[in-house]
C-alpha cells in the first residue's frame, strides 16, 4: 500500500530528556512538504556528536529530539517543487547542506551555507520545522536530519543522491565522520606528498584523517592518543609512529619537535578537548605549520601566546572537512566504490535500531569506532 502524501506510524529512538537513555517509540511522520524529502533510514551510525548533544548540551530546550545524522536510505515520496530526487533514489542525509545559490556556496573558498543556516536553530542543534511527532507533541529534528528513526523528513538542500549501487550500511558513514576527519587533511589542510602530519585523537574521525594525510602523500604521520590499543587500527589507515602524552614527562609539542627537527608540517586536532588543540598548534613547525581543529566542545575557551601564529604558523578549522555537501557525498561513495577510500575498516560493531544505547555506552566506554545499526530493510 502506498504511503505517499500519508502520515507514516513508525519506529524511533527518542531522546525525551538530556543524559537520559533513549526510548524506542512509535512516532508519526508527516508528509513532505513543498522542498522537501522524506526518507526511509535503511542504516545509521552512532557519533560523537549525538553523545555530545545527548549528554553534554546545556539547552535543555533541545528536547525532546530524535538524534542521528550519519546515515543512508532511499527515497519514499518527495514534496512539491522537488525534482532532483525521486522515489527509490539512495541518498545521504547532510547535516550541513548546500542550496548552491547563496555567497557562501558560490564561493570556492568555504563549504558552509548562508540560508542552511536559517533553517537550524543553532542553540538547539535542531530544525526550525520538524515532520516528526509523539502522541501529539513535536519531536526536534536533530541537525535537521534525525535518522535514529524509521523515516525523516530532509530539506532537499539536506540530501545527497549516490550510485545506485553503493552499500547503505557501509557508505552512511561517509554523512559525517570519515568526511569530516578526511576532508580535514586533504581539502582544509591541504596536505603536501612528502610532509610529516600529526594527528590527535584516534577515533573514527581521527582515523579518517589519518587515511586523508597518507592519500594526500604525507611521507610520516604520527598518531596521538593516550590509548595504546588505538595504534594498531591507526596503522591500517597508515600511521608511521604512534606518541602516546602518558609515557612523556614532557609537553607533547616538544616530543613531536624531537622527533621531526623541530616540529610536523601540518597537525590534525580530532580531540575536542582545547588543551589538545592547543598541543597540536604548537606541535607544528613555527615558520610555516598548519594545524587544523577539527573536535568540538562549546564549553570553554581555547588561547593561545601570540608569538606561536607570528612566525608563519596557521591556525585553522574544518567543519564536515571541506566538503560542500551535496556535490562532495556522492564523490565519496565513488573513491568507496573505486577501493580508493577505507569505509569497512571503521565498522567494529553492527546492531539494530533498537539497541541503540548499547550502541552509545560502547562509545561512550571507547569501545568502538562506529557501531551501525540496521534501521529498515532495503
Amino acid at each position: 500500500m502506498s504511503t505517499v502524501g500519508k502520515v507514516i506510524v513508525c519506529k524511533a529512538a527518542v531522546a525525551w530528556e538530556p543524559n537520559k537513555p533513549l526510548k524506542m517509540e512509535e512516532i508519526q511522520v508527516a508528509p513532505p512538504q513543498a522542498d522537501e524529502v522524506r526518507i526511509k533510514i535503511v542504516a545509521t551510525a552512532v557519533c560523537h556528536s549525538d553523545l555530545y548533544h545527548l549528554l553534554e548540551n546545556r539547552n535543555t530546550d533541545g528536547f525532546p529530539t530524535v538524534l542521528g545524522h550519519e546515515a543512508a536510505g532511499v527515497v519514499e515520496s518527495v514534496g512539491e517543487g522537488v525534482t532532483e530526487f525521486q522515489p527509490g533514489d539512495k541518498v545521504i542525509p547532510v547535516f550541513l547542506s548546500q542550496c548552491g545559490e547563496c555567497r557562501f556556496c558560490k564561493s570556492p573558498k568555504t563549504n558552509q551555507c548562508v540560508t542552511a543556516w536559517t533553517r537550524i536553530h543553532q542553540d538547539l542543534m535542531a530544525s526550525v520545522e520538524s515532520r516528526l511527532s509523539c502522541n501529539g507533541k513535536r519531536l526536534h529534528q536533530f541537525m535537521g536530519t534525525s535518522t535514529f528513526s524509521e523515516y525523516t523528513v530532509v530539506h532537499q538542500t539536506a540530501v545527497a543522491k549516490i550510485d545506485p549501487n553503493a552499500p547503505l550500511d557501509k557508505v552512511c558513514l561517509i554523512g559525517c565522520g570519515i568526511s569530516t576527519g578526511y576532508g580535514a587533511a586533504v581539502n582544509t589542510a591541504k596536505v603536501e606528498p612528502g610532509s610529516t602530519c600529526a594527528v590527535f585523537g584516534l577515533g573514527a574521525v581521527g582515523l579518517a584523517a589519518v587515511m586523508g594525510c597518507k592519500s594526500a602523500g604525507a611521507e610520516r604521520i604520527i598518531a596521538v592518543d593516550i590509548i595504546a590499543d588505538k595504534f594498531e587500527k591507526a596503522k591500517v589507515f597508515g600511521a608511521t609512529d604512534f606518541v602516546n602524552p602518558k609515557d612523556h614527562d614532557r609537553p607533547i609539542n616538544q616530543v613531536l619537535a624531537d622527533m621531526t627537527s623541530g616540529g610536523v608540517d601540518y597537525s590534525i586536532e580530532c580531540a575536542g578537548k582545547v588543551e589538545v588543540m592547543r598541543s597540536a598548534l604548537e606541535s607544528c613547525v613555527g615558520s610555516w605549520g598548519v594545524s587544523v581543529i577539527v573536535g568540538w566542545t562549546d564549553v570553554c575557551d581555547v588561547a593561545v601566546r601570540p608569538g606561536q601564529l607570528v612566525a608563519g604558523r596557521t591556525w585553522k578549522g574544518s567543519v564536515f572537512g571541506g566538503f560542500k555537501g551535496k556535490v562532495g557525498i556522492p564523490g565519496m561513495v565513488q573513491a568507496y566504490l573505486d577501493k580508493k577510500l577505507k569505509l569497512d575498516e571503521f565498522i567494529t560493531h553492527k546492531m539494530t535500531l533498537d539497541q541503540v544505547n548499547d550502541a552509545i555506552d560502547l562509545m561512550k566506554q571507547c569501545k568502538c569506532i562506529r557501531t551501525v545499526l540496521t534501521v529498515c530493510q532495503q
